[in-house]
């Protein structure tokens, strides 16, 4: 009976969906014909353990231009837990990229990227994919996690 009792905060602990709110700074560059760099600011949101919703909005020069993309994707993490370790996460969307003085354009987003202490409020990440040419990005990521997760 007492083993019982000592498993119940951890039986609901588990039952209990973690959310998490997330705010990534980095910056970026993607390359086909002509390359984009800049930096880049991203909203997430983890309706679960191991899914992300995000959007990026990046701002920066293509070709002596002005220039700016937007990013839509659904991640699926693995190891998105880990307080020490590294998590993996792959994602698939949109983006839809634009010039100075030249029609919008949009694209198919994959990504692969790979983020330290994803169950930590602190960490860093680095992207590689294709959105419009060869995309990259880098920078840090910061999560509210529930008071509970925190512990």
């Amino acid at each position: 009976m007492s083993s019982l009792l000592l498993l119940l905060p951890v039986l609901a602990l588990q039952s209990q969906q973690l959310t998490t709110s997330e705010l990534s700074v980095g910056v970026a560059s993607a390359s086909a014909r002509r390359t984009f760099s800049g930096a880049e600011l991203t909203f997430g949101r983890r309706p679960s353990a191991d899914m992300r919703l995000a959007f990026t909005a990046a701002g920066g020069t293509e070709a002596g231009r002005g220039a700016a993309r937007a990013q839509a994707t659904v991640q699926m993490l693995v190891n998105s837990l880990s307080r020490t370790g590294v998590g993996i996460y792959g994602g698939v969307g949109a983006v839809v990229a634009a010039r100075e003085r030249t029609p919008g354009r949009g694209y198919l987003a994959l990504l692969l990227g790979v983020e330290g202490k994803p169950g930590r409020r602190r960490g860093w990440y680095v992207e590689l994919g294709f959105a419009g040419g060869v995309r990259a990005a880098a920078g840090w990521r910061l999560r509210s996690y529930p008071a509970w997760w925190r512990g």
